[in-house]
């Protein structure tokens, strides 16, 4: 993969917007360093959703947490993606692992981890957490110990 902008879809064009749930939005890039481990992170703190059973808006700031392999999600298309659920009825916890699910198919990441800090609703907060590492290495055991060791 090329890192020039040429092969971006999203970088430097006007915001389309998709009305629900969209992860063909998402666009990689080629990882300049996959030579050494280190740690990206995305927050976002405007990440809204629906209840699929009552249709209320649903807030939260979503924690996204990689270590790149040879592919690295852009940001534009990470954040076009993550609005897309504004109009998408899922459970909280539904969305963390489809952000997951997602995040992995579209890099192949060493390592990935997703938090949803949803703001309380009837007086319940729910922060739900999934994480991956690349089956049959190191990752794969740093995930079943981050996992092991939660806490909020």
């Amino acid at each position: 993969m090329d890192r020039t902008k040429d092969n971006l879809q999203q970088l430097g064009h006007k915001v389309e917007y998709s009305t629900d749930y969209a992860p063909e939005v998402l666009e990689t890039f080629e990882n300049m360093h996959p030579d050494h481990d280190y740690w990206v992170e995305f927050l976002c703190p405007e990440f809204t959703t629906l209840c699929p059973i009552t249709g209320q808006p649903d807030f939260a700031e979503i924690r996204i947490m990689y270590i790149p392999d040879h592919r690295m999600v852009e940001s534009k298309s990470l954040k076009l993606y993550l609005f897309s659920f504004r109009n998408h009825g899922d459970f909280h916890e539904d969305c963390v692992n489809t952000i997951m699910k997602d995040l992995v198919k579209l890099m192949e990441p060493r390592y990935l981890e997703v938090k949803g800090i949803f703001t309380p609703r009837g007086g319940i907060a729910i922060h739900p957490y999934a994480n991956y590492g690349k089956p049959g290495t190191r990752y794969e055991q740093l995930a079943q110990h981050r996992m092991e060791n939660y806490r909020l």
